[in-house]
């Protein structure tokens, strides 16, 4: 059972108790490739971040700190910019011995810049769960950008499950992520994306900066002051209430520090129904920013009727410590491919649930299109 586990794997372990639900499972919680996470009916509001480590659990480790208790019950709770908050969540996990997780925010939790990691009870790592693997699982959430609302149920993150791989496939690393040689074999059958592939242990994404790219707005920058926005509440919010949209400029772009940007590549993509990809970094030496909050993507995503690449990637993008200029072209981030453990039943945008199938430069759910 080598690759990442499809749709109809993870039900399966709902089925045979190694994912553990408080509550049934919702509609729409397990996608093609992954399973989102839902919080539970209380969070605790810490000073900080932290992790247990590998001798203690997160009730112990909560137990010796101060925190503030709240009820995400009913209505929910007010979640407030700046602030750390742990919740542990509805599904729990008993895990076969060759079966690790690995989570990540949701799209449209990345594009609202909530902050989000996986806990596990003796973790010394965010967004891991070992193999075989028995307990709870909590999620830290930090806005950074809005105060949100959020109640138990309301899903932040997800989680992807993947079977041992005993042998290394051919163009394949030890992690099971197609190697560069792979992917340009792969990119001559069935294209990854619809221009130039560029490659580095990945296949490259450059920004797009350029007027003509989307109509005069190449970006949004997330204002400092607005309301609170609800998570669960869909197409509900003015775009231009939370954020300043950005024209193009020469193909030019300064990112203040602290200021969070929603930018987006210039390669439109399509993942192959036998591969799931995930964002990563690039090598942080070509630059002081961070493009990748919300990184999976499922088998199917961005494909067009054709299943030629059909969508952009959506670029959470925040520089660090100084002020960084993005040049239209410059790569910005890459993502990594690996081997599914079976096709899924239903790839990426064809279920009633797939929000991001075809986008171009695209706010999160929440806003009005326009």
């Amino acid at each position: 059972m080598g690759g990442v586990l499809s749709s109809r794997q993870i039900q399966a372990m709902a089925d045979a108790g190694r994912i553990r639900l408080a509550t049934p499972l919702a509609h729409g919680q397990i996608q093609p490739a992954s399973l989102d996470l839902r919080l539970g009916p209380k969070a605790y509001r810490v000073r900080a971040s932290f992790l247990p480590g590998k001798n203690r659990s997160v009730d112990e480790l909560l137990s010796a700190l101060k925190y503030d208790e709240m009820s995400l019950e009913g209505d929910g709770a007010v979640l407030e910019r700046g602030c750390f908050y742990v919740v542990p969540l509805l599904e729990s996990l008993t895990l076969d011995d060759n079966v690790v997780g690995a989570a990540n925010p949701k799209s449209s939790t990345g594009r609202l810049d909530i902050f989000t990691r996986l806990i596990t009870d003796r973790g010394d790592r965010f967004d891991e769960v070992a193999a075989g693997y028995r307990g709870p699982l909590y999620t830290e959430v930090s806005p950074r950008s809005f105060s949100v609302r959020a109640r138990m149920g309301s899903r932040l993150n997800q989680l992807r499950f993947r079977g041992h791989i005993p042998t290394v496939a051919p163009g394949a690393s030890q992690s099971g992520a197609l190697g560069d040689a792979a992917l340009a074999e792969l990119h001559k059958k069935t294209p990854l994306v619809d221009g130039p592939l560029n490659l580095r242990d990945g296949v490259v994404l450059r920004v797009a900066l350029d007027a003509s790219a989307f109509g005069g707005v190449v970006g949004y920058r997330a204002q400092k002051h607005t309301d609170v926005i609800d998570v669960d509440r869909i197409g509900a919010y003015r775009i231009d209430d939370y954020w300043d949209r950005l024209p193009a400029r020469d193909g030019r772009l300064i990112l203040d520090p602290g200021d969070f940007y929603i930018l987006a590549s210039h390669e439109r993509l399509a993942i192959p129904p036998d591969l799931a990809a995930e964002m990563a970094p690039m090598d942080a030496a070509i630059g002081e920013f961070r493009v990748h909050y919300a990184g999976f993507f499922d088998p199917g995503f961005g494909a067009g009727p054709d299943g030629r690449p059909g969508a952009r990637a959506v670029l959470e993008v925040r520089s660090r410590e100084v002020p960084f200029i993005l040049e239209d072209g410059q790569f910005i981030g890459r993502l990594i491919y690996e081997r599914m453990a079976e096709i899924p039943e239903a790839l990426y945008g064809q279920s009633g649930v797939s929000n991001y199938q075809g986008q171009g430069l695209k706010l999160s759910k929440h806003f009005i299109a326009e």
